[in-house]
């Protein structure tokens, strides 16, 4: 264990039931009653208060399961433009006190915290009260912060004294820290792990960072290693304040029903594609390569993956794709409970990427993308799906009636 308290010091903050207090803050009415935010498609919880996580709901729980459970709760649909606005306001606060923020996710990110103490004249504990004070007072929702000498402790210390809690671990506190955390709270350690780490006697986080280094890496490997030595005070993980490019951009939702009904499957392959048109666009990314895959009844899965012409953030690309490898993959015999698209070979967008002879397929992709992103800015000032391309939208046709058109028609509500 370390000798000095403060070689390094590492904030992680994170938002307490971000979406459920999302909710809360534009409907007071909801105060102190459970609440159960639910996927795109309204299939199952991706988020809940405290007491709806005591009646036994848990994440990605189906909501007629989690209705069975607690009928009274308020299951609400996903706003996610919303949340993604009360988190601006979060990480605008967090760079009033520190320009080195990682914003790991929507609701949570690590602040570089080394210098503060003499900047603001103050001890990491009234540092971390102030930031969470001010959040609560500026956005109306309240968080946890941990400090301590590396990222494991510091999201590890913010989660001991949830909700709107402030836990400071020193370098020479770390072990009687640890004492106190289950092994399974380490970041990483799932259950299976759980389970192999408590067959040789290691059932609580100081447990594993008595064990010799040797015998960490034999049951875990590198992965292991990184956070025996994380836990044993020296840093492995750094802040990273730059957005690193991801491997691959996922759309993908359960449908709400088992069906075999193919016009069904394709509206929500649309909805994905233009999801995931909206990401790639909005974060000026295209990509090389798209997997679409759907999900049968028995949760075995079937995928088509395919090279993109040219890389794209293209709606009526995706949709096209995703129309051809539906018809690939389709078979009237099956029963289908979800689909997705995965876009992979990511890369910054350019302009000017296409060669000589894509010279029609730019000028296309242009005036399409000035369309969709014309679309976006609508939706982002007046509420989403506004504006929405008709094939996108997951409205069942009444049988036995032919729509004439499938895209680029608009509707507006």
């Amino acid at each position: 264990m370390l000798i000095s308290n403060w070689p390094n010091a590492i904030a992680h903050v994170d938002a307490d039931c971000f979406y459920a207090s999302c909710e809360q803050l534009r409907r007071p009415d909801l105060k102190g009653q459970p609440i159960c935010v639910l996927s795109s498609q309204d299939a199952c919880v991706v988020a809940k208060t405290y007491d709806a996580k005591a009646a036994g709901i848990t994440t990605g729980m189906p909501v007629w399961e989690a209705r069975k459970l607690l009928p009274q709760a308020n299951y609400l649909s996903a706003d996610f433009r919303y949340y993604g606005l009360i988190s601006d306001k979060l990480f605008a606060i967090l760079r009033r006190y520190s320009p080195a923020i990682e914003e790991y996710s929507i609701d949570e990110g690590f602040m570089d915290m080394n210098g503060l103490r003499s900047l603001y004249r103050k001890p990491y504990q009234a540092i971390a009260d102030e930031i969470r004070t001010t959040v609560r007072h500026e956005v109306g929702i309240t968080v946890s912060v941990g400090i301590s000498v590396t990222r494991t402790l510091a999201k590890m210390a913010s989660e001991y004294n949830k909700p709107d809690g402030t836990t400071i671990v020193a370098g020479r506190r770390i072990h009687d820290f640890l004492k106190h955390v289950s092994v399974r709270d380490i970041p990483g350690i799932g259950g299976n792990r759980q389970a192999l780490l408590n067959k040789f006697d290691i059932h609580t986080a100081a447990d594993f960072a008595d064990v010799p280094e040797r015998e960490i890496k034999r049951l875990l490997g590198k992965a292991g290693t990184d956070l025996w030595h994380e836990l044993n005070g020296t840093p492995i993980y750094k802040i990273e304040t730059e957005a690193r490019m991801p491997k691959s951009v996922a759309r993908t939702a359960s449908m709400g029903e088992v069906t075999q009904d193919k016009q069904t499957i394709h509206a929500h392959l649309l909805n994905h594609a233009m999801r995931l048109s909206k990401e790639l666009i909005t974060k000026r990314l295209t990509a090389g390569q798209l997997t679409v895959f759907l999900t049968l009844k028995s949760f075995d899965k079937q995928a088509d993956t395919s090279d993109l012409p040219y890389p794209s953030a293209d709606y009526f690309l995706l949709a096209s794709e995703a129309g051809r490898a539906l018809d690939t993959l389709y078979d009237p015999d099956q029963f289908y409970r979800a689909c997705g698209l995965i876009a992979g070979d990511i890369a910054v967008r350019q302009s000017g990427s296409f060669d000589l002879f894509q010279m029609a397929d730019q000028q296309r992709e242009e005036k399409h993308l000035k369309l969709l992103e014309t679309m976006h800015i609508i939706n982002h000032k007046h509420g989403d799906n506004v504006i929405a391309i008709c094939g996108a939208m997951q409205k069942r046709k009444a049988e036995g009636v032919m729509g004439r058109f499938a895209y680029p028609v608009l509707e507006c509500s």
